[in-house]
């Protein structure tokens, strides 16, 4: 083996996966952005449509060390202009929670180099990347990407909730969006005590 080989070779390579929403992708490309240029190689995993939409927005560097691989996200190659976020967002969620395992275990095995480490959004937890990272024996990092005042909402709504201050009394279109997003962060921080308990 070559010098320029074992170089490459010892070289960190990160994987990011980001929940497949815009800030989320945002915030996990300005670390990607980071980590390659601190000398790491960077491999960014992200849903189809969702970089479809980073391509056609310009919004992807290229650069020798810094890939951009893809998973599908079971939205096809229709748009879906005339459907709401929110239902959108459940279809990808329930897509990824049954397919992102299998799909995420290709790419990573297709990759040039070996991956050191994997950084994951928090809130990427029900696609079962911890126990990815376990079969390919990767140590794993869990990345809120949230604004301080949304960790500290996630944080306290066990609490809030507790007290009777939540779920809110009347019933409004708010309310009811409030509601499903509690019960899904309610969700989300019980999967990470467990993840946690059971290392």
């Amino acid at each position: 083996m070559d010098l320029e080989s074992r170089i490459h070779m010892k070289k960190p390579h990160v994987v990011l996966i980001p929940f497949p929403a815009q800030s989320h992708i945002k915030c996990m490309l300005k670390l990607a952005r980071l980590l390659h240029h601190k000398g790491l190689y960077v491999t960014f995993i992200n849903t189809h449509t969702n970089h479809k939409q980073l391509v056609d927005s310009g919004g992807l560097e290229e650069a020798p060390g810094l890939w951009y691989k893809t998973v599908p996200d079971g939205l096809g190659s229709a748009t879906q202009d005339g459907a709401k976020a929110i239902e959108v967002m459940g279809e990808v969620m329930a897509y990824l929670a049954t397919n992102f395992f299998d799909c995420f275990l290709d790419v990573v095995s297709g990759l040039e180099n070996p991956v050191t480490c994997i950084i994951c959004d928090g809130f990427m937890t029900f696609t079962n990347t911890i126990d990815a990272a376990e079969k390919l024996k990767i140590p794993i990092m869990l990345f809120w990407t949230m604004a301080a005042c949304g960790f500290m909402g996630f944080y306290q709504a066990k609490i809030l909730t507790e007290k009777h201050i939540i779920p809110l009394k009347e019933y409004t279109p708010v309310s009811r969006y409030a509601r499903e997003i509690i019960l899904l962060m309610q969700r989300a921080q019980e999967q990470v005590i467990c993840d946690r308990i059971t290392y």
